[in-house]
């Protein structure tokens, strides 16, 4: 097996003591097994932007934060440094929300580290001590989808709870560990305060777990959790322990357009007499 070219560093370096094999390869990752020591652990070793099917899309990107304002002035422009930025922020925000979900209780993977293109993880494991498979490959009895189902909501609370939003949540990134499912695959999770799509991602991601759980337990399918969810969140009362019911009825009063263009109004006509007093003060 021909070994990646970023894994090398970490050989010569003694990060890693050697790579097993490839266990699989996505849309923007490919992972292997290594061993460091005594343990076998996970390498995901991130693609290059222009091998990647996924792509960084604006509705992730937005809400993210670059403290370095050069940093920021090259990604706007695009240039050949901006690119790089771009680049390392994405494989980032993937880091930084595995170990913001874990301090949140979220089953993620526990990560050991980000070196150049490489983050290494533990190995999440079936009964077998095999490395998990995903949802996507199980078949589950109607029992077993809504037992899967209700704790992987529970997850997408805690996970909002603690201000992130996945963004790409399906049967493909979920692993199906032992003791019960492991979300993987974040580079593209959003800021639910900072990101305006955070909701319509959040509602997409709830869906897809009806859709997948649903085709062996189709009563599933009639289930609205992410709009209960949201809405709670908005109204600043969601906790990991609120109580949902999974339905949700839309609201069918009108919008007030008339009364927010008054406030519209209001705010600007206030404004033009805050500045016309500063000027008659200077």
């Amino acid at each position: 097996m021909k070994i990646p070219q970023r894994l090398q560093p970490l050989l010569e370096d003694g990060i890693i003591d050697d790579v097993l094999r490839q266990l699989k390869s996505g849309k923007e990752a490919a992972v292997y097994l290594v061993r460091c020591g005594g343990h076998t652990r996970c390498a995901k070793v991130y693609k290059e932007a222009n091998q990647r099917s996924f792509r960084q899309a604006v509705e992730y990107q937005e809400g993210r934060k670059v403290r370095n304002s050069r940093r920021a002035r090259a990604m706007e422009k695009g240039s050949r440094y901006g690119k790089h930025e771009q680049e390392s922020l994405w494989q980032t925000a993937e880091v930084e929300a595995l170990y913001r979900l874990a301090a949140a209780g979220v089953r993620v993977p526990k990560t050991y580290g980000f070196f150049e293109g490489v983050l290494l993880m533990d190995v999440v494991e079936d009964a077998d001590g095999q490395p998990a498979p995903r949802l996507n490959d199980v078949m589950l009895t109607p029992d077993e989808a809504r037992q899967w189902h209700a704790q992987l909501v529970r997850e997408v609370v805690r996970m909002l709870c603690a201000g992130l939003v996945h963004g790409d949540l399906s049967e493909f990134n979920i692993l199906l560990a032992a003791d019960g499912p492991v979300i993987i695959d974040l580079p593209q999770a959003v800021d639910a305060v900072h990101n305006n799509h955070a909701a319509r991602l959040l509602e997409r991601d709830v869906e897809n777990l009806a859709d997948f759980f649903g085709r062996f337990a189709p009563e599933l399918l009639q289930t609205h959790y992410g709009k209960e969810i949201w809405k709670h969140y908005a109204n600043g009362d969601l906790t990991p322990d609120t109580v949902l019911t999974g339905q949700f009825a839309e609201t069918t009063r009108k919008a007030d357009v008339r009364g927010v263009l008054r406030e519209i109004d209001a705010a600007i006509k206030e404004e033009m007499q805050r500045q016309e007093r500063m000027r008659e003060a200077e």
